[in-house]
């Protein structure tokens, strides 16, 4: 009964500036992220209402001159039938699936993936999660080949989780500069439509010329 969230979300998608402009003029052109590290498994990724770190990562993807142009793209989704592993209920489903992916490839000879960090760098966080996104998908898969004899199983339309990332904040802190939440949307009907970001105004500076342009006028 609470397994739908009707309400709607604001995310933020790191991206080239190409890619910003393509999605404003063509938001049905949606383009579905494949690698097998991706973390929430395969869809189109976004930072749940953080657009800083959205577009932190990709200036990260510019400064390595993965892309030409860092840009943020903003998201209006309805998350619909999530599996968000912020609820134990799709957490215990996950482990769930996750064992029985390892009798699988335990029986079929087939070694696990491993999430690790990118060779020859230091990092502590193993982003190259291609455990987690095998076992993601393989939930979807049985999913969705169950679903072919059972009309009450939903696939997915979304995926979401919270991550610890980067260094701790402090000395001893529970807190670190990278967390965030990410959401992987797999179906695109999620998407109510995308927008450019707006920032923040000097709403001091902004009032001050409001209020001399009515000074003016009333002289």
């Amino acid at each position: 009964m609470y397994d739908v969230r009707p309400n709607l979300i604001i995310g933020f998608h790191g991206c080239d500036e190409a890619v910003c402009q393509q999605l404003l003029n063509n938001p049905n052109e949606i383009r579905i992220s494949t690698k097998p590290y991706d973390w929430l498994g395969n869809g189109f990724y976004l930072w749940e209402n953080n657009l800083e770190r959205a577009y932190e990562w990709a200036a990260q993807k510019e400064k390595k001159g993965i892309i030409k142009k860092a840009a943020v793209i903003g998201a209006v989704v309805n998350l619909n039938h999530c599996c968000d592993l912020l609820n134990k209920k799709y957490i215990t489903m996950l482990d769930e699936y996750y064992q029985t992916m390892t009798r699988d490839y335990l029986q079929s000879g087939t070694p696990l993936p491993q999430n690790s960090a990118p060779p020859g760098t230091l990092l502590q966080d193993k982003v190259l999660r291609k455990l987690d996104c095998a076992v993601i998908e393989y939930m979807h898969g049985s999913i969705y080949n169950m679903q072919q004899g059972d009309s009450t199983l939903k696939t997915f339309d979304s995926v979401r989780s919270a991550f610890i990332e980067g260094e701790p904040l402090y000395e001893n802190a529970g807190f670190h500069h990278g967390t965030h939440i990410q959401i992987c949307i797999r179906n695109p009907d999620c998407i109510l439509g995308f927008f450019l970001p707006r920032y923040e105004i000097d709403i001091d500076g902004h009032l001050a010329q409001y209020h001399e342009c009515a000074r003016v006028v009333q002289s």
